[in-house]
């Protein structure tokens, strides 16, 4: 059975506000990003500890940590031995040492920064591909996946509108080339909007198999303006998708967590009024 959550930050980076509103709505799935104005991952020994405390208290679950490791990265020159490289995974493993005192089975990855052109033929592939990014980040990407290998913890890497895996399709072909269970696909449907890639049946269908976690937010994009705006879950161009993706996930039995990641803030309004503007339609779709 699907299991509801939401990114605490997208509420409050208040976290024992966050997990009260949580459990006013009856959500059990906690993802961490920010908590206490603290990227996860660098919380202290101390804010570690009241984190565990808090969560039990509160009754709920990590589902996963998501820190933007590689997030951002131009490809450009970097290489395993570069220092920003070693950092993010010195980052990543302070992400899986917080994962397992959590008890959370999955750490988020990003997949460095987007590259318009990926393949192409007959000529493009001279004029106009972005020659070998795409094999780098699968390098690259691989020496994170080894680590998850060696500490027996899964990744999951995000479908960003702004990375190289901006698509479900090409976030199943990145998992299927490395071919590691421990590298599953953290779905964003509305950031794949930006590579007009339809959720359902197109995006859902590419991650069959390889679906690790999923991310829901809706939003109105405008690629030739290079605009995006969010939206109240449901009432923007996710809208259309939502009803077939929730019937398609419960047919095959997906039993992992479902994040709203609540970006939209009403106008004149906060982060947590979005959160209570979307959470009805979470419910009511996916519940």
């Amino acid at each position: 059975m699907t299991k509801l959550g939401v990114i605490t930050d997208g509420i409050s980076r208040d976290f024992e506000r966050a997990l009260a509103v949580m459990n006013e709505f009856g959500l059990t799935q906690a993802e961490l990003q920010y908590v206490w104005d603290v990227e996860v991952g660098d919380l202290s020994d101390a804010q570690l500890d009241r984190v565990q405390r808090l969560v039990a208290a509160h009754g709920v679950e990590v589902s996963c940590i998501s820190r933007h490791v590689f997030g951002g990265l131009a490809l450009g020159d970097l290489s395993a031995s570069a220092p920003v490289y070693r950092q993010h995974l010195a980052d990543l493993n302070r992400c899986i040492d917080t994962a397992k005192a959590l008890d959370c089975p999955l750490v988020r990855i990003m997949s460095f920064k987007k590259e318009m052109i990926l393949f192409g033929s007959q000529g493009a592939e001279e004029w106009n591909v972005a020659q070998g990014a795409w094999e780098k980040a699968r390098e690259l990407i691989g020496g994170a996946v080894q680590i998850a290998e060696d500490r027996a913890i899964t990744l999951v890497v995000e479908t960003g509108n702004n990375a190289i895996t901006n698509s479900a399709f090409l976030a199943r072909r990145m998992v299927d080339e490395i071919g590691s269970e421990r590298l599953k696909v953290m779905w964003d449907p509305a950031n794949a909007l930006y590579s007009t890639e339809a959720a359902y049946p197109d995006g859902y269908q590419a991650l069959r198999g390889a679906l690790g976690h999923i991310h829901l937010k809706d939003v109105v994009v405008e690629i030739s303006k290079a605009t995006i705006s969010c939206r109240q879950l449901g009432s923007g161009q996710m809208a259309p998708y939502l009803d077939d993706m929730a019937a398609a996930l419960k047919n095959d039995g997906y039993a992992g967590a479902i994040s709203l990641e609540s970006v939209y803030r009403p106008l004149g309004g906060s982060f947590e009024d979005g959160f209570r503007a979307s959470i009805g339609a979470l419910k009511s779709i996916f519940g």
